[in-house]
């Protein structure tokens, strides 16, 4: 069966999300978990121990506070309180800290540091899977025993206010509730006032035991406008207020209850630099947990500096307080701070209950449990525990019974941190199979592609699938057989949970069908290859033509960037690999351009006169229309041959300002850049003024292409972006002063929407039209520039103002490679398409964004939106934060239309742009599969891993952006365009 490139290239990436889909599902698997958490049925607390005496202690202990309160602050960094911004902006918390009944401490949150995996560290004591950053986004209802599920099976009631999140995670588990959506970011005052309504009346009623508030306007702050915005002082001083009054009013409840509360101040996670978080720098883990009851003793002059702790050992410390089980799937220990004050017998109980819930999860999930040396700690902590116990009910009051119990407390924190530190580090199982499958289904992808490379670029640019062949259906039906045998087998002997071995299997089968039918058509193809010895018939298929400079170059550039993945390093500082990529390919254009504008004697510049000719006649993109060639390279002269010298040190320069706009990675992120002065709110005019004349430059850029509807539209469009910019205080019209009368700019956003749709549509208009009516090829190329230019237009709405100028720069670029490098230096379709991708990956980093989850700006996703939705506001985070690589292949789909005969060329660039996305994704499976157990699968592979599937499916859509436009020349042979006879 005869296929053309470019579709048979968009099915194969088809084919290779869903391996990468089921290889993410295996590698993100859930953490160790209790074998009992299903069931939550009640366990009877483990008794006292007693060495050959009897302890009638077999319950759990009272609680020590009547009620707990617990404000929760929402990216609440640790020098927000701790720091010079406490001092200034929150006094009484800064008192409560420094000489108040209090106990401080830094809480390390562990990544991801997004909001949803941080509440369930809080409340479960466990430590979730990295997956749940994408879970963040709809959060599911937690099924693992938390405090708040004991909490309720003791009939205690809980309060919430706050972040929706909590309301999924906890379905009917809150006597009364009110949630806030806690992805519109836009919103940082209503979101807390909507919290803060609320506490005069509940505060005053005594028919509640747990109040939970958690505000979302300091994260929200952070999102639009980072750590050092004067809003953040406000915020913080509101909610010093807040805790202000929750605390005086718990005070006046315990003089007449006579019991003690207590109040807990933390955050779920921190704050980066750029106002984001998501990774595992020092800003984003590091949070505060400040622990106020009046139970806890602090004599004057007691300086207490705040100690470093896990934020898991929150649940462990709640549950003891409220007098409740520990949850059972917990690896946290009990901040001993809080019980020191007790007798030494209420400490070693609480101390006991702990190491026993650590000891069991410990069993259930290390086969070796008995040679872990927390374990071993445990056991000798027991035995003394019960030594003391015996000493004690024999009323022996000696410096023996003291010394004893000291030595029996030191050994229960030495056990707890150790079992906790050994549970940590068993936070997930693989799943094998399910990794080894979608690997598979990756690897036999890009091997087929790799094998149909020859067919793809030749002239035809189609390809044979052997479907039919008897070799392939013989060993189709062997190699399912095969795989149905290993299926049962593996998901009958495995004793962990296996995600494909709980598909249904009709599902399975089809996989295992899926599996089979590639290995045979790669045998098949490889079969033919070797048999009709086209991979020795170069020299027959392409009689004058070889390797360029150019090709190599971009061949190395690409190997070597896949092979820079299996360094952390490399992976953190990616963008340094495409910056000097793209460098390197500018001074390579620049020599190739003195050759042709300045020829010689030695003979090397006829050498690449004839290269250019071996192009024109012999290879696929057929650059120029027949009968409207352009110069050949002899005949540049004037302005002409100046312009094209000098373009590719113009784009040089424009690609080193780009660097210098924002500064990204881990060792430089920290670094000030010009992104960063633009930003403040002392240089907005500064900033104003950059987008005006970005804006500007955008429009001049994008019409030339436009019909005249369509330009108007764009200018109107591009209006409105400033008036959204204006309307949220981002930028500042010349009659605007302050900062007063800012809104969320919902109607001007809604008013670019308009042009957005309305552009887009008439290119998708046109484009249909050129392909079922007998038209006009121009109407076709007008119609792909239209979906480029409202393409365009969503992103300047998208992108911070002071990034307008990579868009900006960005399409200077095209034009100037368009019109003085592609064109005079007659490239193939597949040097132009590894060149578009180089462009579109470097600006990628130039937008600021890396391989760390905390620089997607997720306030692009709510840009004209009053109300979280979870598919527009998913699919205007994405865009916005893959804008350069789309708006670079929108580009090159015109392009190749305009420019060539575009039915090879687009097949022949979607197959070269398919197989340069997938070396990378098929590489890094291998390679986190390896890694693993590294020190940094967490903080670096993982997130890389995500960004590359995401990179995968959006390459599925461009692909699929290539075959649409495809059809028109495929179905039309006669409005096919030729090289051949474009001589002058």
């Amino acid at each position: 069966m005869r296929v053309g490139a470019g579709a048979f290239a968009a099915s194969c990436v088809a084919i290779e999300v869903l391996g990468v889909a089921i290889f993410l599902r295996g590698f993100f698997p859930a953490p160790v978990r209790s074998s009992s958490r299903t069931e939550h049925r009640a366990e009877p607390p483990a008794p006292e121990p007693a060495a050959g005496a009897s302890s009638n202690w077999t319950k759990l202990p009272l609680p020590l506070f009547n009620r707990v309160v617990i404000v929760l602050i929402d990216a609440l960094r640790d020098d927000f309180v701790f720091g010079s911004k406490g001092v200034k902006y929150m006094p009484y918390t800064t008192y409560l800290v420094e000489k108040g009944a209090s106990h401080s401490f830094v809480a390390e949150a562990k990544p991801p540091t997004v909001t949803m995996p941080r509440i369930k560290a809080l409340m479960t004591g466990s430590l979730p899977g990295f997956v749940d950053v994408i879970r963040n986004l709809n959060s599911p209802a937690l099924l693992e025993d938390s405090v708040i599920r004991q909490a309720k099976a003791a009939g205690k009631r809980v309060i919430f206010y706050g972040d929706e999140t909590w309301v999924k995670l906890f379905p009917k588990h809150f006597v009364e509730y009110d949630g806030t959506t806690s992805f519109f970011v836009s919103d940082y005052t209503e979101v807390d006032d909507n919290v803060t309504r609320h506490l005069d009346t509940v505060l005053k009623r005594g028919d509640w035991d747990m109040l939970i508030l958690h505000y979302l306007g300091l994260d929200h702050i952070g999102h639009i406008s980072g750590p050092n915005s004067p809003l953040i002082g406000r915020k913080l001083s509101e909610m010093d207020s807040v805790l202000m009054k929750i605390h005086t009013s718990l005070l006046s409840k315990e003089r007449e209850t006579l019991s003690p509360s207590l109040l807990v101040l933390c955050g779920d996670h921190g704050m980066s630099e750029t106002g984001s978080h998501g990774a595992s720098s020092t800003e984003e883990v590091s949070t505060p947990l400040i622990l106020i009851s009046s139970a806890f003793e602090r004599r004057p002059g007691d300086i207490r500096h705040p100690k470093r702790v896990q934020q898991t050992d929150l649940a462990a410390t709640l549950a003891i307080g409220l007098g409740l089980p520990i949850p059972k799937d917990s690896v946290g220990s009990l901040l001993f701070p809080v019980v020191e004050g007790k007798p030494v017998r209420e400490q070693l109980r609480f101390l006991h209950l702990n190491t026993v819930q650590l000891s069991k999860l410990l069993q259930e999930n290390m086969p070796s449990y008995e040679k872990d040396p927390g374990f071993e700690q445990f056991k000798m902590a027991e035995r003394l525990h019960g030594n003391w116990v015996k000493l004690y009910l024999e009323e022996s009051r000696s410096d023996v019974l003291l010394s004893l119990g000291t030595k029996v407390l030191r050994q229960y924190l030495g056990a707890l941190k150790t079992l906790s530190l050994s549970l940590s580090t068993q936070v997930a199982q693989y799943d094998s199979y399910s990794m080894a499958v979608g690997t598979v289904v990756v690897l036999e992808v890009l091997t087929l592609l790799l094998l149909s490379t020859p067919q793809a670029l030749c002239r035809r640019a189609d390809l044979e699938v052997p479907l039919r062949s008897p070799v392939f259906s013989l060993l189709f039906y062997l190699v399912v057989l095969v795989l149905s045998a290993i299926h049962v087998i593996v998901c009958t002997s495995t004793t962990s949970s296996c995600y494909l071995c709980s598909l249904p299997w009709l599902v399975a089968g089809g996989l295992m069908v899926l599996v089979s039918a590639l290995l045979c058509a790669i045998v098949s193809t490889l079969t033919r290859t070797v048999i009709e010895g086209t991979l020795l018939r170069k020299k027959a298929a392409f009689p004058s033509s070889r390797w360029s400079e150019m090709d190599l170059l971009l061949l190395l550039g690409t190997a070597g960037h896949v092979l820079s993945l299996g360094a952390s390093s490399f992976v953190e500082e990616e963008h340094q690999t495409w910056y000097f990529l793209v460098n390197t390919l500018c001074l390579a254009l620049s020599q190739e351009t003195c050759r042709i504008c300045f020829p010689g004697g030695d003979g090397k510049p006829q050498q690449h006169a004839r290269v250019l000719q071996d192009r024109a006649t012999y290879k696929a993109p057929m650059l120029h229309r027949a009968g409207h060639a352009s110069p050949p390279s002899e005949a540049l002269g004037g302005p002409a041959r100046w312009a094209v010298l000098v373009s590719p040190w113009l784009v040089l320069a424009c690609c080193r300002l780009l660097r210098s706009l924002n500064q990204t990675g881990v060792q430089g992120a920290h670094r000030p850049d010009l992104g960063l002065w633009l930003t403040s709110s002392d240089h907005k005019v500064e900033l104003s003024g950059l987008a005006a004349l970005s804006l500007l430059m955008i429009f001049l850029l994008v019409q030339r292409g436009c019909s005249l509807v369509s330009r108007a539209a764009l200018a109107l469009g591009l209006l409105g972006v400033f008036c959204y910019r204006a309307a949220i205080g981002n930028v500042l019209f010349p009659w605007q002063s302050g900062n007063k009368g800012f809104s969320k700019g919902i109607i001007e956003a809604r008013f670019v929407y308009v042009f957005v749709l309305g552009i887009l549509f008439t290119g998708t208009r046109d484009l249909l039209k050129s392909q079922v009516i007998a038209a006009d090829f121009k109407i076709k190329i007008v119609g792909l520039w239209e979906i480029y230019s409202g393409l365009v237009l969503l992103a300047a709405l998208l992108l911070r103002p002071h990034n307008l100028p990579v868009l900006a720069f960005s399409l200077l670029i095209q034009t100037v490679m368009t019109k003085f490098i592609w064109k005079p230096l007659r490239h193939e379709a597949a040097e132009i398409t590894v060149m578009h991708y180089w462009f579109g990956q470097a600006f990628f980093y130039f937008q600021g964004n890396s391989n760390n989850i905390a620089t997607i700006d997720i306030s692009a996703g709510f840009v004209g939106l009053d109300t979280y939705m979870e598919i527009p506001a998913t699919f205007l985070t994405v865009f916005g934060t893959y804008a350069g690589p789309v708006l670079w292949a929108s580009h090159l789909v015109h392009f190749l239309s305009s420019e060539a005969s575009s039915g090879p060329a687009l097949s022949q660039a979607c197959f070269c742009y398919a197989l340069i996305c997938s070396v990378p994704v098929a590489t890094y499976l291998i390679l986190v599969t390896s890694l693993r157990y590294h020190l940094f699968i967490w903080s670096v592979f993982s997130p890389k891993l995500l960004y590359e599937g995401m990179h995968l499916l959006i390459t599925a859509a461009l692909c699929a952006l290539f075959t649409a436009a495809d059809q028109h020349s495929r179905t039309r042979p006669s409005e096919r365009w030729t090289l051949g006879t474009d001589s002058s």
